[in-house]
């Protein structure tokens, strides 16, 4: 229930942020949306160290090696993603980049199995409920962060919607965490995270489904408002228990390095879905 609250906290956040956003875009200049979170930082880092309590786990060491292993392979990998379309993708920096990340990441699983004390223990993957979850969330913000991306595009680029107005025509899909994540984080507490976590799946992919089928160029908004919809509640449904799932797969002490995983390869996933 908890973890569905603050599903909804972030559905807030998620809702307002294109609103702001094209706002922004719209009466200042894109760059302003970056100046915008610096006085938010400086506010929330005194907030952060007076109410939020201090916890670590039972390895203190820093995995120095692990560390550089897997940052620089993953910068290689998402920069290869990034840069690919400008720079071609069969050219030298990115194919360096791509297979210098992959290398790096494989490496990373070499010294994290023979490491006394790594950063990320490859044991976990041994959970079917551990690896299950991560795969999930890898490939949910593959196809959400992909399709908003274009869908955001397809508003401005293709029917002539200014940034606000494409901010306001996404609130079916960003909205709906606002009225769904609570129903669904208490739901999870009785029937199990596992059910609402595969019907927010469903509900993603069926929405995409139906995007792959309405959308062209003159298509009406109302044709897409189900799908947003369907996109939302889908979006909803997963991340509300995803994380009660996530942490109950680990033991208690290993809960940060499971959370730390997960969002590593969310944000992977995020990065796949651009070019997808």
């Amino acid at each position: 229930m908890a973890l569905g609250a603050w599903g909804a906290v972030n559905g807030l956040a998620v809702a307002t942020g294109p609103l702001i956003g094209g706002a922004i875009v719209e009466h200042l200049s894109w760059q302003w949306i970056f100046w915008l979170n610096v006085p938010i930082g400086v506010l929330l880092v005194p907030l952060a160290r007076w109410k939020l309590a201090e916890s670590r786990g039972p390895n203190s060491r820093l995995d120095v090696v692990g560390t550089v292993l897997v940052s620089l392979g993953l910068f290689g990998i998402v920069y290869g993603i990034i840069r690919g379309n400008t720079d071609g993708w069969s050219s030298g920096p990115i194919l360096t980049a791509m297979i210098g990340g992959g290398v790096l990441v494989m490496l990373f699983v070499l010294w994290e199995l023979r490491t006394r004390e790594p950063m990320l223990p490859m044991r976990l993957f041994r959970n079917r409920s551990f690896t299950g979850v991560n795969v999930a969330s890898l490939l949910m913000a593959l196809g959400m962060f992909g399709a908003i991306f274009l869908l955001t595009q397809f508003f401005q680029n293709i029917q002539g919607f200014s940034a606000l107005q494409a901010g306001i025509r996404m609130l079916p899909w960003t909205g709906m965490p606002i009225l769904v994540a609570p129903p669904a984080g208490m739901l999870s507490d009785r029937i199990g995270g596992r059910p609402i976590v595969i019907g927010g799946l469903f509900f993603q992919a069926l929405g995409l489904a139906w995007f792959a089928e309405v959308t062209k160029v003159g298509v009406s908004y109302s044709s897409q408002v189900p799908a947003l919809v369907l996109g939302g509640v889908g979006m909803a449904m997963f991340y509300a228990p995803i994380a009660n799932v996530l942490m109950g797969s680990v033991s208690t002490e290993e809960q940060g390095i499971a959370s730390g995983a997960n969002n590593a390869l969310r944000e992977l996933g995020g990065a796949l879905g651009w070019p997808c």
